[in-house]
């Protein structure tokens, strides 16, 4: 059942933030641009949390999962499973946005597809070394909060408000940088349909949010310690 959840929120976190930038997120579609994308993403997240977390902690990102592999919330045999299911999810959502986006005469391209990139496929026009740094240090924030909020000693029954609130801010930051992806599964997702240089920098944006996640750890465990046995619970977060 955890690794269906974990499949299951991936799927619907890709449907609703991809399906908002896709379908939405145009000047022909609707023009909620970078605020309602990144509320599209922050919101679904939260709407996860309460709805999957009691059944596998909703990580939905495998630089959550990552992160609690290290302040060993869960082994490294159910990360992985998590990882993969995780991925499968991204790549049944992204699907699913192009498949509908299509029956309109969509055709996808790097620019309407939410692809994430850097340099010259940034949308700003960021390098490789900028783009990297936002990923990294806004998916820290994001996998922080996560670990702070789920922590035995936070406010019962927030975890979810925090957490989507702080995907919503790190969304609102880094889409004009890379589109955003603070999370290795949303970003594989597009990238395996659109292919060519989506899927030649996808790299950075797997390393870079899994960088996050090992920085926020080391972070967490220098303010908290490790929280194995203290932990409410082991995950909550995209």
């Amino acid at each position: 059942m955890k690794y269906a959840a974990e499949l299951f929120g991936t799927f619907v976190l890709v449907l609703a933030g991809l399906g908002t930038a896709v379908l939405a997120g145009g000047p022909l579609h609707g023009a909620v641009y970078a605020a309602g994308i990144s509320f599209a993403f922050g919101l679904t997240l939260m709407a996860m949390i309460y709805t999957i977390g009691p059944i596998s902690g909703c990580h939905i990102n495998p630089a959550v999962t990552l992160a609690m592999v290290l302040t060993k919330r869960i082994k490294v045999g159910q990360a992985i499973g998590y990882m993969v299911v995780q991925v499968i999810g991204a790549i049944i959502g992204a699907g699913l946005v192009l498949a509908i986006a299509k029956g309109n005469g969509f055709v996808p391209t790097p620019d309407n597809f939410g692809i994430n990139g850097y340099g010259p496929h940034s949308p700003n026009g960021y390098n490789l070394l900028a783009a990297f740094l936002a990923e990294a240090f806004f998916t820290m924030l994001l996998v922080v909060t996560v670990l702070g909020a789920t922590d035995s000693k936070a406010p019962a029954g927030f975890a979810g408000l925090a957490i989507g609130l702080m995907l919503t801010v790190t969304n609102l930051a880094t889409i004009p940088v890379t589109n955003a992806s603070i999370n290795p599964a949303r970003s594989i997702g597009p990238a395996v349909y659109m292919g060519g240089w989506a899927i030649e920098q996808l790299w950075l944006f797997i390393v870079a949010p899994l960088a996050g996640g090992i920085i926020a750890a080391i972070v967490h465990m220098a303010l908290h310690g490790s929280q194995e046995d203290t932990a409410k619970t082991k995950g909550a977060g995209a």
